[in-house]
């Protein structure tokens, strides 16, 4: 089920390679001011999975030279929130449910995120009125390595008619 955000997406990604992720970080960025300030970058964007980027510059650093727990965790709900507002119509509004971080050791570098969603889920969201679920998001540093686990609780509801 497309709505206006997937719409837009799309089209993007039927033009020229070498401009989808400029024109689909500008798109994101134009929308969520924060994302900008922290200069995420979109790599990759479908109704099923999408990869973003944030580099480890001043701007976004810690007091240790990392990045800063709350870019990364930005980072995460960036990633689930792109990949499941691609699916949620645009007669519903999608809302971070919950969240939980899980620290597991220093990041080294630029962080990158995996978020997906399964057909199922994606089924879910397209015949239930409203509803809550996990998106999947994998954090990944420059080593490879996951330093940080997060668990993203997305819910979609109904726009208000006021």
């Amino acid at each position: 089920m497309a709505n206006r955000f997937s719409t837009v997406v799309n089209r993007i990604n039927k033009g020229p390679a070498a401009l989808r992720s400029y024109l689909l970080t500008k798109v994101f960025n134009s929308q969520v001011k924060y994302a900008k300030t922290s200069n995420i970058k979109l790599i990759s964007v479908t109704n099923k999975a999408v990869e973003l980027k944030i580099a480890n510059k001043k701007r976004v650093q810690n007091h240790i030279g990392g990045v800063h727990a709350i870019a990364a965790s930005l980072l995460a709900e960036s990633a689930t929130g792109i990949v499941f507002g691609m699916n949620v119509p645009d007669t519903h509004v999608p809302l971070l449910k919950s969240m939980k971080v899980d620290f597991q050791r220093r990041m080294v570098g630029d962080l990158t995120a995996h978020a997906n969603l399964t057909d199922e889920q994606i089924q879910q969201i397209e015949t239930q009125d409203k509803g809550d679920m996990l998106v999947a998001v994998t954090i990944t540093d420059e080593s490879g390595q996951q330093p940080i686990a997060c668990f993203m609780e997305w819910a979609w509801v109904p726009k208000r008619r006021d």
